[in-house]
């Protein structure tokens, strides 16, 4: 046996892998071949002898192993040195930070270590709401956010970005922060992200004076928007807000009288600084006054919003709102002073002569009750305060924008009333509605007691 393993070994050594060697057996004198097997290892394999040393691969290459080895370690070096790398900045950006941010590196680290997303996310957000953290959001966003972007939440991946472009120089640099971010997060998955940043980037282009890419922009996520069944409150109010802004800058009064109070119905007015509350009231005051299909500001004078402006210079706009809702002239005169304070309100002050006469004639009407609607023009004119002249053309015109409905004769000089627009109540006229009320009970009592008294003999039979 000794005699047969020592010339297996030399024939190894040799290199002579061509052949079976020929080797005689000491105990029996027979020659037989013996077939030799290489491995990737360099282990011969007796088949004479039914034991081997096996292999993952014992017909391949004998460097296969070898080779695949090498190849795999570069990978594993290039994760190790981009861990290193974010160790690095994150150290780095804990340094630099003041004090009290300090904590959030090293939660960042060890939530991202143990790959944390919702965790290392919603602290992430809280990060860049500290105003503090303003100089490290975009080195903290390139460095670090965006190396983990894809598997975090898309709607607070663009929080986080938009908490960053604050940051950036100007509004080109904005526009292509937030160009590529938009990018990013448009997946089927994330459309309410997209709609999210998508709307900002109108913001932009609006501020850029690109309008008509604002446009489209804003008309692109209206679309996606509209699929939607339910979706969370910051995605429309950042939609509508930047509407507003287009349809402000294009003076279209109306559409952003609506879109403001819409915008409003989804934040919170705690959430607003003091002066975007008054700015928001202001503009809207404004949009309300000059528009020209505008003449029920029900919804305005019931927000909250409307009490920003109380106690400043502009409380007089709030008092010209409701003096506009009961159709008062003489408060109109009285407040008529303050109108060349803004340019668009001394533009439009022969609208907005026409537009309270209008609204006197409404309140009259309303006023009155539904049997007593036929009125003179004398009469109109005296209660409304407006010129005799000018009351066929007024009444026309009201009925013309469905403010009113019903017929005039213009012989007799008579307007029958037969529906007027509702309105919103102020403290006087829920007293007046409660005395029409009480007069519609007792008429109705008191017609019970006709029929009672007139059909005795019916009753009692």
């Amino acid at each position: 046996m000794y005699c047969l393993l020592h010339a297996l070994l030399v024939n190894v050594l040799c290199g002579d892998f061509g052949q079976a060697p020929e080797v005689k057996l000491a105990s029996t004198g027979a020659r037989r071949s013996l077939p030799l097997k290489q491995t990737p290892h360099h282990h011969i394999t007796l088949d004479d002898h039914n034991s081997s040393t096996t292999n993952s691969d014992s017909t391949g290459d004998p460097f296969q192993h070898l080779q695949s080895t090498q190849q795999s370690e570069p990978r594993l070096g290039s994760a190790t040195m981009e861990n290193e790398k974010i160790s690095d900045l994150l150290a780095s950006e804990r340094e630099q930070s003041p004090e009290d941010l300090q904590h959030y590196f090293l939660s960042f680290e060890d939530f991202w270590e143990r790959k944390l997303w919702h965790e290392l996310t919603d602290i992430l957000v809280k990060f860049y709401q500290e105003p503090a953290s303003a100089e490290q959001r975009i080195r903290l966003y390139d460095g670090f956010v965006k190396t983990f972007a894809d598997k975090i939440n898309q709607l607070k991946l663009v929080v986080i970005g938009l908490q960053a472009v604050g940051q950036c120089k100007d509004d080109e640099e904005r526009l292509k922060f937030l160009t590529t971010l938009t990018s990013r997060v448009d997946k089927p998955a994330s459309q309410d992200a997209y709609v999210f940043a998508l709307s900002h980037v109108a913001s932009v282009r609006l501020t850029l004076g690109q309008k008509t890419e604002s446009r489209t922009d804003l008309d692109k996520a209206e679309k996606i928007l509209d699929t939607f069944d339910s979706v969370e409150n910051v995605v429309h109010a950042s939609f509508y807000r930047v509407s507003a802004d287009y349809h402000q800058q294009s003076h279209e009064f109306a559409a952003y009288y609506r879109t403001t109070l819409l915008y409003l119905a989804c934040v919170e007015l705690a959430d607003l600084q003091e002066g975007e509350r008054r700015r928001i009231a202001y503009d809207l005051s404004i949009a309300a006054l000059v528009s020209e299909t505008i003449y029920n500001f029900g919804e305005l004078l019931l927000h909250p919003i409307l009490d920003s402006l109380k106690e400043t210079e502009h409380a007089w706009l709030r008092e010209l709102l409701f003096a506009f809702n009961r159709g008062d002239l003489h408060a109109y005169q009285i407040l008529q002073q303050h109108l060349d304070a803004n340019s668009l309100l001394q533009k439009h002050q022969d609208f907005l002569y026409q537009k309270i006469s209008l609204s006197a004639l409404t309140q009259l009407v309303f006023s009155r009750a539904p049997q007593d609607r036929s009125m003179t023009f004398a009469t109109i004119s005296q209660e409304t305060k407006v010129q005799l002249d000018e009351i066929e053309h007024l009444i026309m015109k009201a009925l013309s924008l469905g403010l009113l409905r019903g017929s005039i004769d213009q012989v007799d000089e008579v307007a029958r009333i037969s529906w007027v627009q509702p309105k919103v109540l102020d403290r006087s006229g829920i007293e007046g509605m409660r005395s029409r009320l009480k007069e519609w009970d007792g008429g109705v009592e008191r017609l019970g007691n006709w029929i009672e008294g007139v059909g005795e003999d019916v009753w009692a039979s």
